[in-house]
């Protein structure tokens, strides 16, 4: 589709997301499987560092976010990367990545499927198979969400944004209130140091997964280069002082060698270390709310971004189809359907660990074009190229056994 008409598109009044729309949408797709589904696998790595993983991160996502930010706007139509390669010839680039990050984005649903049941699971002591259950039904459930229109997954997102942020900071503040910093150590034989953040860093990167997704949706957006401009920052800052506060409060409640050894399921244990049942269950909502989170956002933009590379013909055409409520029926169903497949057959930390790497790497590609074509500051863009090109390093060496 040329870019005119997709800029005509963008002024017309069905655009279902505002400043606060978008933000939501960007929150819960960083938030949504991110503390919940690794936290307990960037302290397996880096301990009682785990807070600086987060830290690093996010300053390597703001950066990243000022050059799709900044692309975005001066393209001045939808598609991430996958746009600015188009946008600048480099069409057999911009025809793999876009099978790279739907790719990369089924896979994240799943990891958020996985987490949705673990949490549900847990909580009635129930075994895997129910896990795996619960999983499957929050994909088919949420895509069936999608599939009503742009406006009812998007006030489905504010609720569970602003539902998971209180219940977390609460959790967050109850661990700092009882500060006991030696919790958040691993065993005395497994001695960590700073580097180790950087490792895991790379690890959790997954956990910054989502701010982009606004990328996709900047068709779906009313005053897009102004509600972009303000959402996608405003996202990250907030989601990376979320991490840091529950990485250290949880730690401090639950302990580091608990959370480990609960990967799945650790804020659950950490907030029935703080306040007993009522914890346990809050932070369990918290947790399945979250994740569902995570899963509408991503399948939403998802679908929109196989949409326009099918009008591209750079996907099949079947995904271009919207039915008579504007919604990009066949990506939707799709995506979601992969993602189930990938709930059956992965386990958490090797998704987790995947998807941080699929990442890394795309993000690092729009850190280069950002610098190419002169959008945004270059100093950012330059911070964000070194930071998610270390981290994707580090991340394989880790990965390797090397690190």
């Amino acid at each position: 589709m040329p870019a005119e008409l997709r800029r005509d598109q963008n002024a017309t009044p069905h655009r279902a997301l505002g400043p606060g729309g978008a933000w939501a949408m960007a929150v819960g797709g960083m938030i949504g499987g991110g503390i919940f589904s690794t936290l307990g696998v960037v302290i397996s790595v880096a301990g009682h560092w785990a807070w600086a993983s987060f830290l690093l991160g996010g300053i390597v996502a703001l950066a990243s976010g000022h050059s799709y930010s900044a692309l975005t706007r001066q393209i001045n139509q939808s598609g991430g990367s996958y746009a600015y390669l188009r946008e600048m010839g480099w069409t057999t680039a911009a025809r793999l990545a876009v099978w790279v990050l739907v790719a990369g984005y089924t896979l994240t649903v799943s990891v958020y499927a996985v987490t949705f049941g673990a949490y549900a699971a847990f909580v009635f002591g129930a075994p895997h198979w129910v896990a795996l259950l619960a999983g499957i039904a929050a994909i088919v459930g949420l895509a069936g969400i999608n599939l009503l229109g742009a406006a009812e997954a998007t006030v489905l997102e504010k609720i569970a944004v602003w539902g998971k942020l209180v219940i977390l900071l609460c959790l967050a503040g109850f661990g700092l209130w009882h500060w006991a910093p030696e919790r958040l150590a691993l065993d005395a034989g497994m001695p960590i140091g700073f580097h180790d953040a950087l490792i895991g860093m790379g690890v959790v990167f997954m956990a910054y997964e989502g701010f982009q997704l606004l990328s996709y949706d900047y068709e779906e957006m009313r005053d897009a280069p102004r509600t972009i401009a303000v959402a996608m920052p405003t996202a990250i800052i907030v989601t990376t002082v979320t991490y840091i506060l529950v990485a250290l409060g949880a730690g401090m409640l639950a302990g580091a060698s608990a959370i480990v050894e609960n990967k799945e399921v650790a804020l659950a244990i950490a907030g029935r270390d703080a306040l007993g049942a009522v914890g346990f269950i809050a932070v369990s909502i918290a947790a399945t709310f979250s994740a569902g989170s995570a899963i509408n956002a991503t399948v939403f933009a998802t679908a929109r971004l196989a949409e326009q590379a099918a009008q591209d013909g750079e996907m099949p055409a079947l995904f271009a189809r919207r039915d008579k409520r504007n919604v990009p029926w066949f990506g939707t169903i799709v995506i979601s359907a992969a993602a189930i497949v990938l709930v059956l057959v992965g386990g958490i930390e090797q998704l987790v660990e995947g998807g941080s790497l699929v990442f890394l790497l795309v993000f690092s590609l729009v850190n280069v074009l950002a610098i190419l074509r002169k959008a945004g500051k270059r100093w950012i863009a330059l911070v964000g190229l070194v930071g998610s090109g270390s981290a994707a390093i580090l991340l394989v060496l880790h990965l390797a056994g090397v690190a």
